[in-house]
């Protein structure tokens, strides 16, 4: 039985952490983005890295009427642009590609929650950046007060940066007009604004792509960073799941053999508990129930063992833009409930054949056997 339990355990462990995994993926890219945004790319484009925003476009879609105010009368919307970078990680493995993105001043209020854990934001019209905290973990060259070279510029590291968790903890912001000619890039990649009223987004993207001039779409932000971690969670999940099922059918063997083996001890107490007068449906029932005991008992230690993934981090590749993503395990509710149920059926499947092999005993031959 211990056996049995060990087995369950290490299916459920490995079930519960590729879920927890794509979780996890999927909490920091859509907690980069918020309701009330929008964001423009280029038509046909996936992301940021594939689109471009002219300067005519862009002053176009300043002046919308449906960009929220700040509080000093200030239209919220940002132009800014993203590139790619190569550098190498503290481990000394292979280099990563690390977003670099370009802001203007009204970013920093359009996009939420940006706090400075160490030194300053950087001075505007300056070669400085600060720098997303996990990069500034990960990599080489990026902590507070080194020198970053890259477009041929020097660029300083005047702080470090957090946003509770999302994905722009994996990039380095700097001023878009010291960025765009040292990435020799003459246009932006997009452009972020708060809508002034986010139940008005359908009507304000038909009307901006029926415009004639704006070859443009537009996505509400989160949705477009959960297109993003779409492909990447889904794939995880899928290879995660197959794996597990297939690692389960042994498990469910294992709790089979293991409820035939019960069975087999316990013939004379079967019989006894016919000749008491319990039905073969409770017979059945009772060690169908043990089974799951079983099941929810492996499936439980499972859980408990993945649980403690939270505490570490990992680093793969956003496959849409190619550049170094950094996220932790997430554990939620709807993976609990998952979990039981995967458990549950585990505990059904290895324990009804044997169940239904004890109900159909025999009383008069089960007393005489030895």
């Amino acid at each position: 039985m211990i056996l049995t339990v060990f087995g369950i355990t290490l299916v459920v462990f490995v079930f519960a952490a590729v879920l927890m995994l794509a979780t996890g993926l999927q909490k920091t890219l859509v907690g980069s983005g918020i309701d009330e945004n929008a964001i423009v790319i280029r038509e046909s484009s996936n992301t940021e890295i594939q689109s471009f925003i002219t300067r005519y476009q862009a002053g176009v879609i300043q002046t919308l009427p449906d960009i929220a105010l700040d509080a000093n009368g200030q239209s919220m919307v940002a132009g800014e642009i993203v590139a790619l970078i190569s550098k190498n990680r503290r481990d000394n493995s292979k280099p990563g590609n690390i977003m670099v993105r370009g802001i203007q001043p009204m970013s920093l209020s359009v996009h939420k929650d940006i706090n400075l854990t160490a030194g300053r934001i950087f001075e505007f019209g300056r070669t400085e950046i600060i720098v997303g905290k996990r990069i500034a973990e990960r990599f080489q060259g990026c902590g507070l007060g080194q020198i970053i070279t890259f477009g041929m510029t020097d660029w300083k590291v005047v702080g470090i940066f957090e946003t509770g968790g999302s994905s722009f903890e994996s990039e380095i912001w700097g001023d878009v007009e010291q960025l765009l000619p040292a990435l020799g890039r003459p246009v932006f990649s997009s452009m972020t604004f708060r809508l002034k009223d986010p139940a008005q987004f359908s009507q304000v993207r038909e009307r901006v792509k029926s415009d004639p001039r704006m070859t443009v779409d537009l996505k509400r932000e989160k949705q477009y960073y959960d297109d993003q971690s779409r492909q990447t969670a889904t794939f995880i999940r899928v290879l995660g799941i197959v794996i597990s099922v297939v690692f389960s059918l042994g498990a469910i063997i294992g709790a089979m053999i293991t409820m035939y083996a019960a069975v087999a001890n316990r013939t004379r107490e079967i019989a006894t508990m016919r000749a008491l007068g319990f039905q073969r449906p409770s017979i059945l029932l009772g060690f169908l129930a043990e089974s799951i005991i079983i099941s929810l008992v492996g499936g439980a230690l499972g859980l408990l063992a993945a649980s403690s993934l939270q505490f570490l981090r990992v680093s793969t590749i956003n496959w849409d833009t190619f550049s170094d993503l950094t996220f932790d395990f997430a554990l939620t509710p709807a993976i609990v409930i998952t979990v039981a149920i995967f458990s549950l059926i585990m505990g059904l499947l290895g324990g009804f054949l044997p169940a239904v092999r004890a109900s159909r005993i025999k009383i008069i031959e089960a007393l005489r056997a030895e």
